[in-house]
């Protein structure tokens, strides 16, 4: 049976890939404040804002590519089982190859209905527009996770974290719940790794945490490259 590593990512991973994150710019995201593009209440207030904003970040995620500790993830799959548990709504984990990816906050790529949110459909790379509907002729909306709303996938993620044998988080800051708190849950015993070049933001005391200080790509490659010698 293979050792289960669980890897939870943020920001930092995808910033190497040229996406720009809202928490290196105190709450701005490209220009915008965060609440008016990323809650309920800034969709009600301004949809059509809202709605271009996705539009405009999905256009920038067709040019972007895996980096080298997206690729790196995937090597661990030959004798790892590997879940990925990703604040990113991009897609370049798929793109990488990895097969096992729970996405918390939503996804890019995909729009939801706004009378039923288990109505979810591939978008294709396409644009949402107001009077785009869902099958039950609500508007269509970003199916991506609000700050506020729920996380659907949460009891997902924390099974996941129960199993882990090594558990790894590259590139978030531990600071933005419910997913900061995702290593809670692994086994007092389990190796764990943090590879971020700053130091968190709030001070924790794990047991057994080894902080890589590099970024993503460096840190992701040396540690992968030290895991696969030792299985």
């Amino acid at each position: 049976m293979n050792k289960k590593i669980v890897v939870l990512t943020g920001a930092g991973i995808s910033a190497e890939s040229g996406l720009s994150t809202f928490r290196d710019s105190g709450g701005l995201w490209e220009g915008h404040n965060v609440m008016e593009v990323a809650s309920p209440e800034g969709w009600r207030r301004n949809r059509k804002l809202v709605l271009e904003f996705y539009n405009q970040r999905r256009r920038q995620l067709k040019s972007a590519e895996p980096n080298e500790a997206h690729k790196a993830l995937v090597r661990l799959e030959e004798i790892y089982d590997v879940t990925i548990v990703t604040q990113n709504v991009d897609d370049l984990h798929e793109r990488a190859g990895s097969a096992d990816i729970i996405h918390l906050h939503g996804e890019l790529n995909k729009s939801q209905s706004t009378l039923n949110p288990e109505l979810i459909y591939d978008l294709n790379g396409k644009d949402i527009k107001e009077g785009d509907k869902c099958e039950l002729g609500s508007q269509l909306r970003p199916f991506i996770v609000w700050f506020g709303e729920m996380v659907p996938k949460m009891d997902e993620a924390v099974k996941a974290a129960l199993d882990a044998e090594i558990f790894i988080v590259i590139g978030t800051s531990l600071v933005v719940y419910p997913a900061a708190g995702l290593l809670q849950f692994a086994e007092p015993g389990v190796n764990k790794y943090l590879i971020d070049p700053a130091e968190p933001e709030l001070y924790f005391d794990y047991p057994n945490l080894t902080h890589i200080r590099e970024k993503a790509t460096t840190g992701t490659t040396l540690l992968v490259n030290e895991l696969m010698k030792r299985n």
